[in-house]
């Protein structure tokens, strides 16, 4: 029997860093603030928000980092959680991957690019909006099936324009932009009447998707030169530059626009844009955040189907998921599945969306960091000096916060939940229709 191809080391720290980065700053940034303005109403409230989901972002990246360097394949939570719980929890995973974990945020970024460019075509609706983001899925999907070295070099140089796009407006914006800073002590009237703590738990999902990219490192983590090294570096340095970005963005989002007047826009940095500096320039700006959003298509393209390649080849997701093209040496039936997946995602409303994908990233993102309590206690698992910081301090406040969303996101949001946990089921039905596992689950290193 001729020997299935496999995937190549590759990737090196600049790339890993890269691929983090561009799967975290993408959707969330671009439209989060907007809604939360008329969630919480504070500009304060919202800040508070986007610390709180950047220290939650940066305790998973450190607790990712020791499994990532004990498990050094592709695959991410499937690989963590088959080894805690076993092969049911890791298919699940794999499955959940698909729909909440990439197909649905590629999704959501391609409408947020769509909505942007349609700054220009005012008379654009819905469905012209939904065209463009489906003919930007199938754009990147072609892209990525030509080798990943390929990928990764447009997406070295898309993450670098995306970077500098952004600090260019920051600086540009807090500098030379018409602004108020009286804009920071200004309230919005708020369009829902939860409670401002439950509200405010709840819109960490908001929060969670925005920095949602932090373990995309992790995905790949067997196309990455000398992962033991790298991945913890990654994971860690491209968290940290995202929550400067982040911080700085939302400063010159408010310096822009009040909280009363962005409340409910989802293309808030082309709303910022046109006050602080005309509509003239505010388009050349519009183009440019529209631009910036193609490097997450592309990054959760790269990243997303090498789970269910992983998967596939340990016999836990459909066969066809396994094949790598003998030249291009990329997972290309996976990569096709998940474009097929995204493309009919891109037809489902955006704030359910965003919702649907918080609440079950961040489930299997809590358990995986509450496999280390598993793992720690095996011989020859290789413990970080950072994680033993304190232990178990790190990972027990990620699991709280963790633990409060899905709380939260139950009682507030019951159907979207109930959504995610027919997500869950309906992957452990598919787990015992079409598993080829033998029930016992592959370790490997």
């Amino acid at each position: 029997m001729e020997q299935q191809p496999s995937l190549v080391r590759r990737l090196g720290l600049g790339s890993a860093v890269a691929l983090v980065v561009s799967n975290m700053i993408g959707t969330g940034i671009f439209t989060t603030t907007g809604f939360l303005a008329g969630d919480l109403g504070q500009p304060r409230l919202i800040f508070l928000s986007w610390i709180v989901g950047a220290i939650s972002a940066l305790l998973g990246a450190i607790c990712y980092s020791e499994l990532a360097i004990n498990f050094p394949r592709s695959g991410g939570e499937y690989v963590y959680l088959s080894h805690a719980y076993g092969r049911t929890w890791g298919f699940i995973s794999g499955w959940v991957s698909l729909l909440a974990g990439f197909s649905a945020p590629v999704a959501a970024a391609a409408l947020s690019f769509a909505s942007y460019v349609a700054v220009f075509f005012p008379r654009w609706e819905r469905f012209e909006q939904q065209v463009v983001a489906c003919a930007l899925v199938a754009l990147f999907c072609l892209a990525n099936l030509f080798g990943v070295r390929r990928a990764a070099r447009l997406q070295n140089a898309l993450t670098t324009l995306k970077l500098t796009l952004l600090v260019g407006f920051i600086l540009s914006g807090l500098l030379l932009g018409h602004g108020d800073w009286g804009n920071f002590a200004q309230t919005a009237v708020r369009t829902t009447g939860t409670p401002l703590p439950q509200q405010f738990v709840l819109s960490l999902f908001w929060i969670y998707v925005a920095y949602s990219g932090w373990n995309a490192a992790a995905y790949v983590a067997e196309e990455i030169k000398n992962p033991a090294q790298t991945l913890s570096w990654a994971l860690a340095l491209g968290t940290v530059l995202v929550t400067a970005v982040y911080l700085a963005l939302n400063a010159t989002f408010f310096y822009a626009v009040p909280a009363e007047s962005m409340k409910g826009v989802m293309a808030v940095g082309a709303l910022s844009a046109s006050h602080l500096f005309g509509p003239r320039i505010a388009g050349a700006f519009s183009a440019l955040m529209a631009c910036s959003l193609l490097s997450t298509v592309n990054a959760m393209t790269i990243a997303g189907p090498r789970v269910y390649y992983a998967m596939a080849r340990d016999g836990q997701f459909f066969q066809f998921a396994e094949t790598v093209h003998e030249r291009w040496r990329t997972p290309v039936n996976a990569i096709l599945v998940q474009g097929i997946s995204t493309i009919l995602l891109v037809f489902t409303p955006f704030p359910q969306l965003v919702v649907y994908i918080g609440f079950t990233l961040n489930l299997f993102a809590v358990m995986s960091v509450a496999s280390l309590f598993i793992f720690r206690r095996q011989p020859g698992w290789r413990r970080l000096g950072i994680v033993s910081f304190a232990y178990p301090l790190l990972p027990c406040l990620f699991i709280s916060i963790g633990a409060c969303m899905t709380i939260e996101g139950v009682l507030q949001k019951p159907l979207i939940s109930a959504l995610a946990i027919l997500t869950l089921a309906s992957g452990g039905v598919l787990y015992r229709l079409h598993s080829r596992g033998t029930g016992q689950p592959i370790i490997g290193t």
